[in-house]
């Protein structure tokens, strides 16, 4: 039976890289800061929805995925590929 959870048991693969590339940034950008720029881009995400999926709590649709690759600046290989 298929299981939709990684090997870890989190239910994605890139919130700990969207994290880590968040926290990166010069100037540092706060989960909140994260959101609104997401919203700009027409995602309807917020803070706690940045927390679930950073915490691994949270799955994470490819139209999602796209738009964190677009804010954070990196190809959506990166946030996926385990780092």
């Amino acid at each position: 039976m298929y299981k939709n959870k990684s090997a870890d048991g989190k239910n994605n693969l890139c919130g700990s890289n969207i994290r880590k590339i968040r926290i990166g940034l010069v100037p540092k950008t706060s989960q909140r800061e994260l959101a609104d720029k997401l919203q700009m881009q027409g995602l309807d995400i917020d803070k706690n929805a940045i927390q679930r999926i950073e915490s691994g709590a949270r799955f994470v649709t490819d139209i999602e995925l796209r738009a964190f690759a677009k804010v954070l600046n990196v190809s959506c290989d990166e946030l996926i590929d385990l780092i």
